[in-house]
Parts: C-alpha cells; sequence; structure tokens
C-alpha cells in the first residue's frame, strides 16, 4: 500500500526516494516535517504531491511578518442578524498544512502551532477543537535568508519529528526534469485517510527487540553528555526514533527492525533536536557531525 503511495509521489519528485520514504514514516508516526533547503529545489512540490496523493484535505500557508494567530486558528464573528458569535475556522484546520517559510513569522504566530501540532487540536475562545485523523504540518524554511526571518524556538523545533534537506539533483535528475510535462501531470489520489489510519495500525506490530531497543537508547543518551553538545536529545526524540524505524519496517515490508532502519533515521530524526557548543561551530561543525562520530562509536546489536 505505501509503496503505491511512493510510485504516485515519484511522478511529480524525481529522484527524492529518500526524502518521500521519511516523509511518509513521519505520517505513519503522526509526526510533522521540517523541511530547510535552498528556494527552488521543490519542496513545495513535494508536500503538494503527498497531498493530492492522499484523499484528504490540503492548505498552504504563507508566513509573512504580519501573520496572526488568529489568521491560522480561526477567529469567533459577530453575526447581527441572530446575534451570536460563529467561529470561522482557519487554514489550520485541513488535514496536510504546508507552514511555508515558517520562519518569517513572528515567535507569537509561531507558538500557536505548538497545540495544534502536539495535541492536533486547536483552542479558540475556551472551544476545543478536535482535526481530521490523519493530521500533519509540512514546514518550509530557507537556511541562507537570516534578515527578516525568526529562528524557531528549541520546544517548537523538537515538535517536529524530522527535519529534511532535499537538495539539489544530480545531473541525470535534472535532464529529466526539462523532458517531463509536470503542467499535465495532475495526480490523482491513491490511498484514502482511512487507508493511513489503518497502516498506522500495522506499524504498531511491527516487532523491535530489547537488544534494538537498547541501541536506540544508548544513541539518544549519548547526546546528553557529549562534549560538543549543550543540548542532548530529549525522551521525546527517543520516542520518535523508536516509531520511525516501525514504520521504515513496515514499509520495507518487514515486521521487525534492523540496525540499519535506525542508522537510515538517526540524524535527520535527532539533528534538529540538539543544540552543538559554541567551541564545536568554532571548529566549524554541527550537531549532524556529531551524531555520525556517536553513529561510528556505539556497537552495533548482532546475532539477535
Amino acid at each position: 500500500m505505501m509503496d503505491k503511495l511512493l510510485k504516485n509521489i515519484e511522478k511529480e519528485v524525481i529522484g527524492k526516494r529518500e526524502i518521500i520514504e521519511k516523509v511518509i514514516i513521519a505520517l505513519l508516526c503522526k509526526g510533522h516535517i521540517l523541511l530547510e533547503d535552498v528556494p527552488g529545489v521543490g519542496k513545495t512540490t513535494l508536500v503538494r504531491a503527498i497531498a493530492r496523493s492522499i484523499d484528504v484535505s490540503f492548505s498552504r500557508i504563507q508566513f509573512t511578518p504580519d501573520l496572526l494567530p488568529a489568521d491560522l486558528l480561526g477567529v469567533s464573528i459577530f453575526n447581527p442578524k441572530d446575534g451570536k458569535f460563529h467561529f470561522q475556522k482557519g487554514p489550520l484546520h485541513s488535514q496536510i498544512v504546508l507552514a511555508d517559510e515558517i520562519n518569517r513569522t513572528s515567535p507569537k504566530t509561531q507558538s500557536s502551532l505548538l497545540e495544534v501540532m502536539q495535541e492536533q487540536q486547536i483552542t479558540v475562545d475556551n472551544h476545543t477543537y478536535k482535526l481530521n485523523d490523519p493530521f500533519m504540518v509540512i514546514a518550509t524554511q530557507n537556511p541562507i535568508e537570516h534578515e527578516g526571518t525568526f529562528p524557531l524556538p528549541e520546544s517548537q523545533l523538537d515538535r517536529f519529528f524530522m527535519k529534511l534537506s532535499l537538495g539539489y539533483p544530480n545531473e541525470n535528475e535534472e535532464l529529466l526534469l526539462l523532458n517531463e510535462d509536470f503542467e499535465n501531470n495532475s495526480l490523482k489520489p491513491v490511498l484514502s485517510g482511512e487507508d493511513i489510519i489503518n497502516a498506522r495500525k500495522e506499524v504498531e506490530k511491527v516487532y523491535v527487540s530489547e537488544a534494538i531497543k537498547s541501541y536506540i537508547v544508548k544513541l539518544c543518551r549519548k547526546t546528553r553528555n557529549h562534549s560538543g553538545i549543550e543540548l542532548g536529545a530529549s525522551p521525546r526524540a527517543t520516542l520518535a526514533l523508536y516509531s520511525a524505524t516501525k514504520a521504515l519496517g513496515y514499509i520495507k515490508g518487514r515486521d521487525f527492525v534492523t540496525p540499519e532502519d535506525i542508522q537510515f533515521l538517526y540524524i535527520d530524526t535527532l539533528s534538529h533536536r540538539i543544540f552543538v557548543t559554541a567551541e564545536t561551530r568554532y571548529q566549524g561543525r554541527d550537531g549532524k557531525a556529531i551524531l555520525k562520530d556517536i553513529l561510528n562509536s556505539t556497537p552495533v546489536p548482532v546475532g539477535d
């Protein structure tokens, strides 16, 4: 079932199978994605292809400095005819939400996403509105623009299941882009929201051995006492890596998790959740480099 979804998305997103897999993994784990990349590499195309491949509601929000929380959540408007306030839903009341250039809006507006990303609900005027399942936020940001931007706080970054980067296509992939007629390629849904919910139940059945669980915990705990890391991965990161490996096993057609699954997902699941020291940055190293060191220095469980 997931292979059908993957192949449909690849009709519009060329050469990014690994990234597509990871976005699907996040969807199966009720997670959200942060796409950080330069303009023009296909971030919006990827999100639209995913939304069109699943028969669910979709909205795109362009984040700007003057955007207010009410512009996202909705607002109660007074109707003089009946003398009552009526709630008008905002664009967050969709199932797949593209939050474009999320770091261009104010911290106040950014924080309005915390409840919806964590609890899948919106509270306005003391009323709580549950959002339809499946629900997913895919946010984008440009890593090279700093003027007029508001970096996401640690609490918000931790709500994102993974941080991904599409990167530039290779030469053959870029040639394929020139030969494809994307204007006439309108994707049709291949799965329903109910299919995703049922797939999540199957993910829960994937077996994780005690040795694999111990491997996950060791990899996450090592970020908390590493000399080059100021703030290590939270327990939420451990749980995210655990559920992500189960979803990957399911996508690959297995009913168990392997150490390779953990290695495939470790950096993308944790890199945005750790913060390196000033000395590490001075040395020209980032969180991904340290996570690679941890991965290489941690014994891999065998024979389980």
